[in-house]
């Protein structure tokens, strides 16, 4: 699996010099599991438009899988044209929390957008996931994911395990560190341990209010689950390039940037 990191920040997406160097588009992961196209979508945040620029005309046949569905997951989806043109066939995937066209149609529609989910071209097939194992066929190649609930802020959460071709990784990028059980059964030895969190120790407080996570305890979670490598997304918006330098080189951690590609 080749694995890209489209947008890497959390809440909002931000703008300006100060940023560049890491990104400014909200959270949004490609999957290559064929080595040549993109064809699983982890989040569809703003950077979603990034993975758009890299299709080109072509329309985006795969998988969509929506960890939650709070704004800077999901504000892509409509200014994603692979997805939106004739031949695009997406499966859309998100937590099971009632009908999943209604649900999403809670933020894209009138009035609150111009178009609802029904509105989008291509074929669209949405899918309300129970926690649990399921395999998808994506273009011929087949990937086991697991799904599981984790505790965040406004809504059900799901953190994914995804498995492909004998490597495997793990992706949370919201959840209290306070959800060491099902975050822990999600990384149990992956390759990769892609983890959100936006707050250092010193603001447990904030990252508890928030529903997010630390980077020390990504650190200290990947110690214990024995991850190959771990990199941690979902920036704040308020961290400058200098500020989470300076946070990375504190910790040895390894950051996401808009832009990363990694060999699973």
């Amino acid at each position: 699996m080749r694995l890209t990191f489209q947008g890497v920040r959390g809440s909002t997406p931000v703008s300006g010099p100060e940023f560049g160097r890491t990104g400014w588009g909200t959270s949004c992961l490609s999957l290559e599991l064929d080595g040549r196209t993109p064809s699983v979508v982890l989040d569809a945040g703003t950077g979603i438009q990034r993975l758009a620029r890299q299709l080109g005309p072509a329309p985006f046949r795969g998988l969509i899988l929506l960890t939650h569905l709070h704004w800077d997951h999901v504000h892509g989806l409509p200014f994603f044209p692979p997805g939106d043109r004739d031949g695009a066939e997406v499966t859309l995937v998100q937590p099971a929390q009632g009908d999943p066209v209604e649900v999403l149609s809670g933020a894209m529609s009138p009035p609150h957008f111009p178009i609802g989910p029904g509105d989008l071209g291509g074929t669209w097939t949405h899918v309300a996931l129970e926690p649990g194992r399921r395999r998808w066929c994506v273009e011929g190649a087949e990937v086991d994911v697991l799904a599981l609930d984790v505790r965040h802020k406004g809504g059900r959460a799901y953190g994914y395990r995804i498995e492909a071709g004998g490597r495997s990784l793990c992706y949370v990028p919201d959840a209290v560190d306070d959800n060491d059980d099902a975050i822990g059964e999600l990384a149990d030895g992956v390759d990769l341990l892609v983890r959100g969190a936006p707050f250092v120790s010193a603001e447990q407080a904030r990252a508890d209010a928030y529903g997010h996570g630390t980077v020390e305890h990504a650190l200290a979670t990947a110690e214990r689950a024995g991850v190959g490598r771990l990199i941690v997304t979902h920036h704040g918006p308020f961290r400058t390039d200098d500020e989470l330098d300076a946070i990375a080189d504190r910790l040895g951690l390894e950051l996401a940037t808009e832009g990363l590609a990694v060999d699973v």
